[in-house]
């Protein structure tokens, strides 16, 4: 019997002990139990072992959700390496530059990309195994599962995310099995998941949320995720029924989507017992429409790769108000600060830093990036927010987001939350564009619903009635969509105002 070390895949070995025979994985007609899952991350140790593959090595994975990710992840681990998961439609320049700054000592990625991620592996002098589910899982038959884990400390650096590069290059933040493990015990107790439960998979187990809120708790308790390779409302709500999904993890554009999904009414998805939302603020007419249509709790939350990632989050049995990510999770702390570092009063509006066992142990191989996101142990989120006299967090804005009209600060969530409430509109994103003479203006993308028709100018007036004169979007432009990223987010670097980019 393997003794928990602390570590990551010693959750599996737990799991594998105890439920050999229940489904951990499920896609489609695809279903993997614990043992096998188990026999498959062994087996995937062995075959990296045999290639080579070191402790402390980096192994990049370039794969979209499937049962084989899994085996692959907790396989990586077990050989004593590191994960560096990355995006699957990733280009070959994105690929290389993150193989090159990670070091990669090998490539997993799926042969169906178009050649990118193979053409980033040359470019990068990277070796590279292509995996095609039944080539590779033969490929892993003749080699005998590895006996144990490579031992590992808690300490010692679990996975490489890379950041979405907003400003830059991207950053690989360094997480240890200690920020994972710890995070996923908050996120089990904060859930309540149990064996039984069954997780929605339909984030990107690329990124941290789906990985370590996903794949993690889930494989912690014994419960089933059940996995979705790409996110469409029709199929998630179809998901639900089938599976009798029990908790469900989504962004706020997917919470969007499904509440005002035409067909909605006729799926069952009575299961549901708790939602957790994250990755951007969930407008509140979205939060309060999703509860009312779907009859369970909504649950938002707070973090970010560099928190690994949950930080902050509502709870089940406490008063939730819409719009706020309730309180810390149990060992971590958050505060609003001004620029110099000093704590605001409740009610003001500062930047969020976090600090606790969830906090990155860096930016890999970047040690001043690191000293500049990590301050005296508080980690810079660059994000806005206001602390209540309740000690419910709000996100406000992105600091650099924030939309400066002559010399007044303009927070474009409250713009958006305003630009929600109009009947007409699934969809808004603010931001700042050039002005010759306030610097900046307020501007306004807007997705409508299906169907659905409202002037520029009228929704113009709809804000103009519910903020002060120098908040309201002046330039206001319907789009057939937002950019969104990996995990549904919007893009706003990417929205381009007609007649030129923003400023």
């Amino acid at each position: 019997m393997t003794a928990d070390d602390g570590t990551v895949p010693a959750l599996l070995d737990r799991s594998a002990r105890a439920h050999p025979d229940r489904t951990a994985l499920r896609l489609g007609a695809d279903e993997v139990t614990y043992g096998r899952l188990d026999g498959l991350a062994h087996r995937t140790a062995a075959l990296l072992r045999s290639r080579g593959v070191r402790p402390g090595d980096r192994v990049a994975v370039a794969l979209p959700n499937s049962t084989l990710f899994a085996a692959l992840y907790y396989g990586i681990l077990r050989a004593g390496a590191i994960v560096v998961p990355l995006n699957p439609l990733l280009r070959a320049g994105e690929v290389r530059h993150c193989l090159a700054d990670a070091g990669a000592a090998l490539l997993l990625s799926r042969p169906g990309d178009g050649g990118e991620a193979a053409e980033g592996a040359r470019l990068a002098g990277t070796p590279h195994l292509a995996v095609e589910p039944a080539e590779f899982t033969a490929l892993l038959a003749v080699h005998a599962p590895a006996p144990g884990a490579t031992p590992r400390a808690p300490g010692d650096t679990a996975v490489v995310l890379y950041t979405s590069g907003t400003t830059g290059e991207p950053k690989g933040a360094e997480l240890t099995h200690e920020n994972i493990r710890r995070n996923i015990d908050e996120g089990v107790r904060v859930l309540e998941l149990g064996a039984p439960d069954v997780v929605f998979g339909g984030l990107p187990l690329f990124h941290s949320f789906g990985q370590v809120m996903g794949l993690g708790c889930a494989v912690a308790v014994g419960a089933c995720l059940t996995l979705m390779s790409r996110f469409d409302p029709a199929g998630a709500l179809s998901l639900v029924a089938r599976d009798r999904v029990t908790v469900f993890l989504g962004v706020p554009t997917m919470y969007g989507l499904l509440l005002r999904h035409p067909e909605r009414a006729r799926y069952d998805v009575s299961s549901l017992r708790v939602c957790l939302c994250g990755g951007s603020p969930l407008p509140v007419a979205v939060h309060t429409g999703f509860e009312s249509a779907f009859g369970c709790a909504v649950l938002e939350g707070y973090g970010l790769s560099e928190s690994s990632p949950l930080a902050c989050v509502n709870r089940i049995g406490r008063p939730r108000v819409p719009g706020t990510i309730g309180v810390p999770v149990d060992g971590v702390e958050m505060r609003v600060v001004d620029r110099d570092g000093k704590e605001v009063p409740d009610g003001g509006v500062g930047e969020i830093v976090i600090r606790g066992h969830n906090v990155m142990k860096g930016y890999w191989r970047r040690p001043e990036a690191t000293a500049e996101a990590v301050r005296d142990g508080w980690l810079h989120t660059g994000d806005l927010g206001t602390r209540d006299a309740r000690g419910d967090f709000r996100v406000v804005d992105r600091l650099k987001d924030v939309v400066i009209r002559g010399g007044f600060n303009v927070y474009p969530r409250e713009v958006e939350e305003v630009l929600h409430l109009h009947p007409d509109v699934a969809e808004a994103a603010v931001l700042g564009v050039p002005h010759p003479v306030h610097g900046q203006e307020v501007a306004a993308a807007v997705v409508l619903r299906p169907g659905r028709y409202v002037s520029p100018a009228e929704l113009r007036a709809h804000v103009r009635e519910r903020v002060a004169p120098y908040k309201y979007p002046r330039r206001i432009w319907l789009a057939d969509s937002l950019p969104k990223g990996p995990t549904g987010k919007v893009l706003k670097r990417a929205i381009v105002p007609p007649g030129g980019r923003p400023g």
